[in-house]
């Protein structure tokens, strides 16, 4: 089954495939031009593509006025919780992620972003920054996107984006993660954009996983 009749059998709005296709894209991109140790690549892309499945739980109910969304958005809550990074491990397990991706994506949060850093898995450091790189409408710079993420979470008190210092913490360690990325990378950070990622979105619609 290819990764688009997977979002379709979980009813995603387009704006969700669009995120981890973009993401996906940008792994996909960092990837070829790789310099640094072997990675794993197909495990990276695979994390990338499913990484928030569960997001679904955490769009508002006046996202879309169609009452077959807010049938589907309440069949979400029935059947995994609230919960929407247990709700993503969930899901993945389910298309088949194996027990080292199901590792890469829980750990891969911005909100670990100190451990990232400190990681040696450059499969944790590629998932973890080009999340941070995709905005809602595309591809941004790591402190612009993690800058906006601090307003958009500012009066969530369970978020870590609402701690100021927390929050600048996870910032300058987001920018070490870009910092040893692009070590091995035969890319700038300005490189990975909405334009460099376009052909990568084309090809992985038709992704099997």
């Amino acid at each position: 089954m290819n990764i688009i009749e997977i979002y379709k059998k979980y009813h995603l709005p387009e704006n969700l495939q669009m995120h981890m296709l973009r993401v996906a894209a940008c792994s996909n991109l960092i990837i070829d031009n790789w310099t640094g140790k072997e990675i794993d690549k197909k495990s990276i892309i695979r994390v990338s593509l499913l990484h928030d499945m569960g997001n679904m739980v955490k769009i508002p109910e006046d996202f879309s006025k169609d009452g077959e969304f807010l049938n589907i958005r309440k069949k979400y809550f029935n059947k995994y919780g609230t919960n929407d990074h247990e709700i993503n491990l969930e899901i993945g397990k389910q298309e088949g992620l194996t027990e080292k991706e199901i590792m890469i994506l829980d750990g891969k949060r911005s909100r670990k972003n100190e451990e990232t850093l400190k990681s040696d898995s450059y499969e944790i450091k590629i998932c973890a920054y080009c999340d941070q790189r995709v905005a809602p409408d595309g591809v941004v710079g790591i402190k612009e996107r993690l800058e906006d993420a601090k307003v958009r979470y500012k009066n969530k008190p369970l978020s870590v984006w609402s701690n100021e210092e927390k929050a600048n913490h996870l910032i300058e360690c987001s920018l070490g993660i870009e910092k040893q990325i692009m070590e091995y990378c035969k890319l700038n950070p300005e490189d990975i954009n909405d334009n460099s990622i376009k052909t990568y979105i084309e090809k992985l619609k038709e992704y099997e996983i």
